[in-house]
């Protein structure tokens, strides 16, 4: 297995990898299901993962990895399962802050977080806040996050200015809208991987990937290792990207 995975590595043309990857981190429950486990155990296993394929990420020289943890329609979960994903948000904070510093790693997030519990919220604005200097890599953590809804969020500032005689309506366009986004302090994703089967966003930063790169695998995401992760840089590298225009 390491020789394979070692061997999709060095067929990466570094000077080409994608600047921003999202990952849309699906099928936790579905590895359970299928080891007779409950879904709670999937989502640590799901958990496991992410300090792998931030330290492949930092590696290869990607700048950012944007992770979909949590949705604003996650909230419709059951309130036990609810509430172990909070805490497992925190401990992953708690456990990995001081790497982060040490790896370069600056933490950032996406959402509203200010609907999170406290104690999440509070040992996320600390982690940012600790690795805010770091530079290697961003890890930003979409919690809390719905495309729609920041999409309204965006429409409702810029009306404000409007309102306000701070805007008119012909100064408004796509560079205007995009930075009142939760993202304007981001480069759009070059390549969005969903895992698990599923073909669509779900509300996954709908307005940043009009012109993004997608891959879908049937990989749960438990079991999206290093080798798999290889695989998708590698789709992105073998496709052409005109933007509209002719290569």
């Amino acid at each position: 297995m390491k020789k394979t995975t070692d061997k999709l590595r060095d067929q990466i043309d570094r000077s080409a990898v994608p600047r921003h990857v999202a990952i849309i981190m699906d099928g936790n429950g579905r590895w359970a299901q299928k080891k007779r486990l409950g879904r709670i155990k999937g989502h640590v296993a799901g958990a496991k993962i992410i300090r792998s394929l931030t330290d492949v990420s930092s590696d290869l020289g990607i700048k950012v990895l944007t992770l979909y943890c949590f949705s604003t329609e996650n909230w419709r979960r059951p309130l036990a399962e609810v509430n172990f994903l909070m805490d497992l948000i925190r401990g992953y904070l708690l456990d990995q802050a001081a790497d982060m510093v040490k790896e370069g790693v600056r933490l950032t997030s996406v959402g509203v977080i200010e609907e999170l519990p406290e104690k999440v919220k509070k040992e996320l604005l600390h982690v940012q806040e600790m690795t805010k200097d770091c530079t290697k890599i961003t890890l930003n953590l979409a919690l809390n996050y719905g495309g729609r809804e920041e999409i309204v969020h965006a429409a409702k500032k810029i009306a404000a200015k409007v309102e306000k005689g701070e805007l008119k309506a012909a100064d408004i366009d796509e560079e205007l809208f995009a930075a009142q986004l939760y993202t304007a302090f981001l480069p759009d994703p070059d390549l969005l991987i969903r895992t698990s089967g599923e073909i669509r966003l779900s509300n996954f930063l709908p307005w940043q990937t009009a012109y993004t790169e997608f891959y879908f695998t049937e990989v749960n995401w438990p079991d999206f290792s290093e080798a798999a992760y290889y695989r998708a840089i590698l789709e992105y590298q073998r496709r052409s990207r005109r933007f509209g225009g002719i290569s």
